[in-house]
């Protein structure tokens, strides 16, 4: 998101542009009235601010992002899974999507990131961060929140980070250290951007820098001045003084492959990128998922649909409503022969056995979150209640009441973490694995007989059926970032995207672990366990007697999650597919929203 200060600029630049264009033509043609001053491009959608102050968001519309609140605006930032901006009328924060709680006060600056926002207060100019953390975290375990002391004029959330400038230029950042990302150049700045895992800024010279991750030569910035610099997910992009746009990283999608033109703003996403000219917006990257519609902004001229009075009086043309975003699945879990899947639209569908309702019985709703057991499943309702049904031999889908940020279910019992971290467990609670730690937890993963916790200090503490020598509730020091238990094994991520994992090896589930790569998420079946790389392709290992890990379809994917003896995944057009073992039709090919 960007302050006050680059909007001020961007106006400025249009309104010189604008009043050259009207005295080469001697007001002959008046200049359009529907104009956007400012873009963000987030995740999969892209939002920009009218020049009234209305927002308009499209593309992805996951977790509704793109139901902006009414009211007018003076800034907006795109996160991953929500938005923020800031309102004209009192400077205060409004956030919507997913982790749409925003603190009261009055902002200059706004950011939103990956589960987490940063803004710059108004009355001292320091800067406050809020969220989540995630899937599967009830706090932010790596600092992201905790900005440094001192005033700043801009700040950008990433990943797992943020950067901001100070008002001596100078730049700070904090959050998940990893491949250097919170360690910026020294010197005086003046403008920064936080991508995934690598950041960018523009020197006072004009010289662009940046640093972190280099995979995709994303941190390799040309030579020459630019104005403006966007840090996305692999790629970044520069605004010279020119106008033209120019970028480097991964172009896989073309996102590093710009339309031509004359621009006063970039945005870099994740697989896509825009740019804002004074009459229009152009996009560029992936476009090849109609559900990823953020490379197809509306026309500016031809698709508003409503009136609306402006602050300097008259009537000028309100924002572009929406088209309907397609439905796509956002989540999936594979259970012990059936599965279930979460849609863009908060709606469950459950597919596969059902010898105890464990798909017939799926509730009606909006859900946030959900997770297939052996034979039984549980969701987490937007009012944060949870649902189970299936198999409730040992009470595994008597939930308990009460509010709640995340959840897991086990062989037969389930876990759940509240706002404060506090885990809660129900159902079998054999050898105490339904007998969960004290204290706060950033995740909870809850396995065939054991159940392991992470702390927000990254360390994993475990509990449940012990195996003695190889145990399942014996995980490693260190710090972690996520956690997955399987039958009798348990694999968790480290800071740096490495896979540890322990317990019972009879199928090699834990000693084939992958040694090498970057991983963004792992999830452990049984007796298998898939993991998602940060290429967006999935790696499986342990127990193939349903080829379960041997038929992992070639694809781009966003999510995978491992069953008893299938696996599932959700591919970056919205849609699922599953391999290994398809009795009962837990596991077919593909399956659509």
């Amino acid at each position: 998101g960007g302050g006050g200060h680059k909007l001020l600029l961007i106006a400025l630049a249009i309104a010189a542009l604008l009043l050259a264009f009207l005295t080469l033509t001697q007001a002959a043609t008046p200049a359009p009235t529907s104009r956007y001053i400012a873009l963000d491009a987030g995740r999969d959608h892209t939002c920009t601010l009218h020049i009234t102050g209305r927002i308009h968001c499209w593309g992805s519309g996951h977790a509704d992002l793109l139901k902006v609140p009414d009211g007018r605006y003076s800034d907006v930032s795109a996160g991953d899974w929500h938005n923020c901006a800031i309102r004209r009328e009192d400077d205060g924060v409004v956030c919507w999507g997913r982790d749409s709680n925003a603190p009261s006060g009055a902002f200059v600056d706004v950011a939103a990131g990956w589960h987490f926002a940063c803004a710059v207060r108004k009355n001292d100019n320091a800067i406050e961060c809020w969220g989540t953390g995630g899937f599967g975290r009830s706090v932010l375990n790596y600092g992201q929140a905790d900005p440094p002391d001192g005033e700043f004029t801009a700040v950008s959330a990433g990943y797992l980070h943020a950067c901001a400038l100070r008002e001596s230029g100078e730049l700070a950042c904090w959050g998940r250290s990893s491949f250097g990302r919170t360690n910026p150049p020294s010197g005086t700045f003046t403008q920064v951007s936080s991508g995934t895992t690598h950041s960018c800024a523009v020197r006072e010279n004009g010289q662009a820098e940046c640093w972190g991750m280099n995979n995709y030569g994303q941190s390799d910035a040309p030579a020459g001045t630019f104005t403006q610099v966007s840090a996305g997910a692999w790629h970044s992009c520069g605004l010279r003084e020119s106008g033209a746009v120019e970028c480097w990283g991964d172009d896989e999608y073309d996102q590093s492959n710009p339309s031509p033109g004359r621009y006063l703003a970039i945005s870099a996403g994740t697989r896509h990128s825009c740019a804002l000219s004074p009459m229009s917006t152009s996009c560029w990257g992936r476009r090849d998922d109609q559900s990823l519609e953020a490379i197809s902004p509306p026309p500016v001229t031809s698709v508003v649909t409503d009136v609306s009075r402006s602050d300097e009086g008259g009537t000028t043309p309100g924002p572009p409503t929406p088209t309907p975003t397609p439905t796509a699945f956002i989540a999936v879990s594979a259970g012990g022969a059936h599965t279930c899947a979460l849609r863009n639209t908060g709606t469950i569908d459950c597919w596969g056995d059902d010898t105890y309702n464990q798909t017939s019985n799926t509730p009606s709703g909006a859900f946030t979150a959900i997770s297939a057991g052996q034979t039984h499943t549980c969701a987490l309702r937007s009012s944060g209640a949870i649902v189970c049904w299936g198999l409730n031999t040992s009470n595994q889908i008597n939930a308990p009441s009460g509010s709640f940020t995340s959840l897991s279910a086990g062989g037969l019992h389930s876990c759940a973490l509240n706002s404060t971290g506090a885990a809660t467990c129900w159902g079998d609670n054999g050898h105490n694995r339904a007998t969960p730690r004290s204290g706060a937890f950033a995740a909870i993963s809850a396995g065939g007989a054991h159940t392991c916790g992470l702390r927000s200090t990254g360390a994993i503490e475990c509990w449940g059926f012990s195996d003695g020598s190889n145990s399942r509730t014996d995980p490693p020091s260190g710090s972690f970032s996520a956690i997955a238990l399987g039958g009798s094994h348990s694999c968790a991520l480290n800071s740096a995207g490495a896979i540890s994992c322990w317990g019972q090896n009879a199928y090699s589930q834990t000693s084939d672990a992958p040694s090498s790569g970057t991983f963004t998420a792992l999830s452990a079946g049984t007796s298998h366990t898939c993991a998602l790389n940060s290429a967006g392709t999935i790696s499986c290992w342990g127990r193939d007697n349903h080829r379960q890990i041997t038929d992992v379809p070639s694809s781009t994917f966003t999510a995978v999650s491992a069953g008893d003896t299938h696996a599932c995944a959700i591919k970056s057009d919205g849609t699922i597919a599953c391999w290994g073992n398809n009795g009962q039709g837990r596991a077919p090919m593909t399956r659509s929203p």
